[in-house]
């Protein structure tokens, strides 16, 4: 908030922890605003049900934390990842609470009637005006009774108490309703940021001995090239950190001055493309990226384009099956459909060879690139291929989501679609080649395309 002024209350503790909160969270401005009018003043009700959601590291966990912290409000943060029985909530919720009463060795709290019966009591007893719950990651309570839900949304009314309840998810609101009557939250959306409040954010970290304009001309350079890639802010922030002592390499060694950004440019472009390939996988650890690009002891500085065992994109780690997926999605992706009975069935019998006539301008499929395909198909292939016996478990099924959450396949289908989902392969063939040899399957004898 750039200028408040609330009657002669200019100076007031409320605006100056507003003014603090500001300079520490940029570009959410209208988010804290909305959420402090939610959250009233001392002597305001609070809102009884808030529900805040956005994409990961949009801000929402941090801005509310930066709020309560600067209030010096009692509150209690549950992170409902680390919850796998209500009793963990409860038990949790009273700790922070009231933890000159209750002990992580003392308390036992099994259901929500005992709940709300000792959150009155030593509420009361403390004469605690105001107090918060905040949920994050409240799209795992799904996995509890709906009621459960329900329930926490009225605290409000059934403890008869100042008492606001605070929900963070990832998911909008609609995927949280069951159909048992939840009563409806007062909905703040947090968007993702764009370039510009990216480049702000970033700017703040700004390494020591170096001015402000210099890193934010080498975080444009880095937002020229992973922007279209990735929109998190976390990522942005691994990835300029990470590369910013190769940027700044030519300046210490007196090569390159500070002003010369295209020198600059040339010398850390095929780094960061280098990265580009890493994105989100974290095959090395940054140490090891350090190390990749400096001098050893012994010897001169690695090549950018020389790939060694010990980092190669490909090398990253899969379970054993979802190896055998993905090798089946590749597959799929680049053999017509025509060709899976004469990779994958096996016991065919002699057929009659027949010499199919193929245009000399039709272009081969590693050319235009992979090609959706039903999950039907893929796991057809995925259970020719794999030697062993393998049910159809949600286990193997959970293997692939785990694919498309690495990005190593895309899903083509919508969810309002019915019928069989569909998907496409996103790695290239050198990676898939890596990955086979962990498996000892020779990919290049079921491609069409090398046949």
């Amino acid at each position: 908030m750039d200028h408040i002024e609330v009657g002669n209350q200019c100076c007031s503790p409320r605006i100056e922890g507003i003014q603090k909160i500001q300079q520490s969270v940029r570009a959410r401005k209208k988010q804290m605003e909305v959420l402090l009018g939610l959250l009233g003043e001392e002597d305001e009700v609070p809102c009884d049900c808030i529900f805040v959601y956005g994409h990961e590291a949009t801000g929402k966990s941090y801005l509310l934390s930066k709020i309560l912290e600067e209030f010096e409000v009692p509150y209690a943060w549950i992170n409902c990842v680390e919850i796998y029985s209500q009793r963990l909530l409860y038990e949790g919720i009273l700790s922070q609470l009231f933890s000159s009463t209750y002990t992580v060795t003392t308390l036992r709290c099994d259901n929500m009637c005992d709940f709300i019966r000792m959150f009155k009591q030593e509420a009361q007893a403390m004469n605690l005006k105001k107090m918060y719950i905040i949920l994050d990651n409240a799209e795992k309570l799904r996995n509890f009774e709906p009621t459960l839900l329900a329930a926490l949304m009225r605290l409000q009314e059934l403890t008869r108490l100042d008492l606001s309840v605070i929900l963070i998810s990832e998911i909008i609101w609609e995927k949280f309703r069951c159909g048992i009557g939840l009563c409806e939250p007062l909905q703040l959306h947090f968007p993702q940021y764009n370039r510009e409040e990216v480049l702000e954010i970033l700017s703040l970290d700004c390494p020591p001995g170096y001015s402000e304009e210099f890193y934010t001309a080498y975080l444009r350079v880095v937002l020229s090239v992973f922007y279209l890639v990735t929109r998190n802010l976390r990522e942005l922030r691994y990835l300029a950190l990470l590369n910013f002592p190769k940027y700044c390499e030519p300046i210490k060694c007196g090569t390159v001055s500070e002003s010369d950004q295209h020198k600059l440019w040339k010398n850390i472009e095929p780094h960061l493309k280098e990265a580009l390939n890493t994105v989100y996988l974290r095959e090395v650890s940054s140490f090891q990226w350090e190390n990749y690009h400096t001098k050893d002891a012994v010897g001169p500085a690695k090549k950018v384009g020389d790939l060694t065992q010990s980092f190669n994109r490909a090398a990253v780690e899969l379970p054993f099956y979802s190896k055998f997926l993905l090798i089946a999605s590749y597959l799929a992706s680049y053999n017509p459909a025509r060709t899976d009975k004469k990779f994958f069935v096996k016991n065919q019998g002699k057929v009659k060879k027949k010499k199919i006539n193929l245009r000399k301008d039709q272009p081969k499929r590693h050319i235009l690139g992979p090609k959706p395909f039903p999950l039907d198909r893929m796991m057809a292939i995925f259970y020719s291929i794999v030697e062993e016996q393998v049910p159809p478990t949600s286990m193997i099924f959970s293997q692939i989501t785990t694919l498309v959450t690495l990005r190593l396949l895309a899903t083509t289908s919508n969810e309002e679609e019915l019928g069989t989902p569909k998907y496409k392969c996103l790695v290239g063939l050198e990676f898939i080649r890596n990955v086979s040899q962990t498996v000892k399957f020779d990919i290049l004898s079921y491609l069409n395309d090398f046949i």
